[in-house]
């Protein structure tokens, strides 16, 4: 009988309605200053949000979700950036990417391998290798339009690194979307 009140209340939204007995009237107090701002914020992710306004996980993943976890990265380099230390602010950008392709991606999936016997992870992506081909000549790309701008950081660099952005963007989008198809597939 428990098992089954445990899965029925999986099935509903959080609800913060005040709890009967004392012991739960008790935790109710103790994590209510962290519950209630997620329960006005978060949305209830047992629907599928992106896809009831009609964007694919796809562009969630390559936009609105990438465009989220930047955010962070993206104020500390404009405070190092407005101390002078443009240096530091375009490190930082380009240092948590990579670390996000060497460590925040692999180690994931090793754990995974680990405790599933060594089964590799299956990852289903369009055009994946393309998509890594392109992260490194944009890298590439990076290093050659600062050297140009003369290792300073300057409204000419910020916009050209921000075109650089936008189409990796549009051809990352275009190789999940299959309008452009990628010659090695993996």
């Amino acid at each position: 009988m428990q098992g089954e009140e445990e899965e029925e209340d999986e099935d509903q939204p959080l609800s913060l309605t005040w709890p009967e007995t004392s012991q739960k009237q008790v935790m109710y107090l103790f994590v209510f200053p962290i519950v209630f701002p997620l329960w006005l914020t978060l949305p209830d992710v047992r629907r599928e949000v992106g896809e009831t306004i009609g964007i694919t996980e796809e562009i969630m993943g390559l936009t609105i979700l990438a465009a989220g976890t930047s955010i962070p990265d993206l104020i500390t380099s404009v405070i190092v950036a407005r101390k002078g230390l443009g240096d530091m602010a375009v490190s930082s950008s380009v240092g948590s990417n990579i670390f996000d392709i060497t460590v925040g991606l692999p180690f994931p999936w090793l754990l995974y391998s680990i405790f599933h016997n060594l089964k590799p992870v299956a990852v289903s992506s369009n055009g994946l290798f393309c998509a890594i081909v392109l992260l490194f000549l944009m890298l590439i790309f990076v290093i050659v339009s600062i050297a140009m701008c003369k290792w300073r950081m300057s409204k000419v660099l910020g916009f050209f690194m921000f075109l650089l952005y936008f189409f990796f963007l549009v051809v990352s989008v275009m190789l999940e979307d299959k309008i452009i198809t990628c010659p090695v597939s993996i």
